[in-house]
């Protein structure tokens, strides 16, 4: 990274970056070729017949900490990843997406740059730094930026944002199982590269870890002789009745880290003059707005399918869908969490977008699809046994392979040109552990396995699927999430 720096003239520039810099443990999501079957935008994307993605703990973090910051005036600048759909979601100046304008000026002027100083010895920079190294030119480049929220991408140590030696504090969220293949197969080794991004003199914050993870923290801010402070859960009664804008219970743990580093950059920006600190415990007014309309699409997201529900004879969502791609045994339980209780408090007390028809039964249902290198044996039965302890069982569940079938964004959007043949001995693996899990734990609301999972070919045939048994059965409300597209 410190070549391309070079090459790009960043190097002192990014010194004068005021960053916020995050790692912890990240869920990545897949979900552009579901976006693209239902032919909708992203925000529509999920399935009441409901629908289910996983959550990142360091995104999370970084969205609630730049919506605090920007609520108190400040021009902020945020990169993050995974995207949905577009790559210019990882790049947000000011609470938006940047510009496909700005984004095609700078992305052709670092890669011409370097496309001229690379060759044999120094080959292009591999995608992800890549993005890093746009990241900090848009940031650097844009004048107005006040402050730089960094996710780290993979790991911390060597990840490609580390090359910011002073930022103004640092934070680690929860941390658990994922990219073991890289990382380290123990919460020892991934934590020692997690704790890569602490630096001698920075401020240094965390949650609450395993014993294991949490000793691996504490030693290294040791060795650099930082103290790194462990923030607990937000309070909800500091929000004064207003809701978190990410759902979810595990997002008070992100938002009260996000509240502590916020925090600490006014301070050591000297510009906590900017808040108005109450005596009764709550917190400032521009923090309770940050953290009520921060906004990350796919994290714990709940869509109505307006397309059935145009054609439904009352006013409700026959068929919803739960995101939140979760692919770790961690956030497969958070996430099987949040489901259990969205769910029944929809049906406890419907709401304008999430309603089940009153008088009508509820059908859950799992439409899902991991990579290989994940193990469907270890996050199948996380998420059973989680929602049979919420007192939740799936009727139907659904095997995808995350290919769209559709080669384009847009409103206009095709699939190609002919039958393109699918390998689908993964799905069907899938499957099997489903109905090998269901057999033994008896896990599907009383029935037998038989005829309790199918696999589909691609996602558009599974969403066309789910609409017409939505449309077919009236009197069932159709509840779908999805896992890990």
């Amino acid at each position: 990274m410190a070549k391309y720096l070079q090459i790009l003239e960043l190097e002192e520039p990014i010194t004068r970056l005021k960053v916020v810099h995050v790692a912890g443990t990240k869920g990545k999501m897949t979900t552009l070729p579901l976006r693209l079957c239902l032919n909708l935008p992203w925000t529509l994307v999920g399935a009441h017949p409901r629908a289910f993605i996983q959550v990142s703990t360091q995104g999370s973090t970084c969205t609630f900490a730049e919506s605090i910051l920007r609520s108190c005036g400040f021009r902020t600048g945020l990169f993050t990843s995974p995207h949905l759909i577009d790559v210019r979601e990882r790049f947000r100046l000011d609470g938006l997406d940047i510009s496909e304008e700005k984004f095609i000026r700078y992305f052709w002027w670092c890669w011409n740059k370097l496309k001229v100083k690379t060759g044999d010895d120094i080959p292009m920079p591999a995608y992800f730094r890549f993005l890093a190294l746009l990241a900090f030119k848009i940031f650097s480049d844009e004048q107005q930026v006040d402050v730089a929220v960094l996710e780290v991408g993979l790991g911390g140590k060597y990840d490609a944002t580390n090359v910011v030696k002073a930022p103004v504090v640092c934070g680690i969220s929860s941390l658990g199982y994922d990219h073991m293949e890289i990382l380290g197969n123990s919460l020892v080794e991934i934590a020692g590269e997690k704790a890569g991004i602490l630096k001698k003199g920075v401020p240094a914050y965390t949650v609450p870890q395993p014993e294991e993870a949490m000793s691996v923290l504490k030693q290294r801010a040791s060795e650099l002789g930082v103290s790194i402070r462990i923030v607990p859960p937000l309070d909800p009664r500091q929000l004064e009745d207003q809701p978190l804008g990410l759902h979810g219970e595990h997002q008070y743990m992100n938002a009260g880290l996000a509240v502590a580093l916020a925090n600490t950059w006014l301070e050591r920006q000297g510009h906590l003059d900017r808040i108005h600190v109450k005596d009764h415990g709550t917190l400032p007014d521009q923090f309770i707005k940050g953290l009520s309309i921060a906004c990350l699409q796919g994290r714990a997201q709940i869509v109505p399918d307006l397309q059935v529900s145009s054609e439904c004879k009352d006013a409700s969502y026959p068929l919803v869908f739960y995101l939140d791609g979760a692919h770790s045994p961690e956030s497969m339980e958070i996430c099987a969490k949040w489901f259990s209780h969205v769910t029944k408090k929809d049906a406890a007390q419907p709401g304008p977008l999430e309603q089940p028809r009153s008088g009508i039964n509820s059908k859950k249902i799992l439409l899902f699809n991991c990579m290989s290198v994940r193990d469907p044996q270890i996050l199948l039965p996380r998420l059973l046994d989680t929602c049979a302890q919420k007192g939740l069982r799936f009727d139907q569940a659904l095997f995808v392979p995350n290919q769209s079938q559709y080669n384009k964004l847009g409103s206009h959007a095709s699939p190609p040109p002919g039958r393109e043949q699918i390998d689908l001995s993964w799905q069907l693996s899938l499957q099997t552990v489903w109905e090998d899990l269901l057999r033994g734990k008896k896990g599907l609301n009383g029935t037998s396995s038989s005829g309790a999972s199918l696999v589909f070919e691609s996602l558009p045939s599974a969403i066309k699927w789910l609409r017409e048994t939505s449309q077919q059965n009236q009197s069932t409300s159709c509840q779908v999430i999805f896992g890990h597209i």
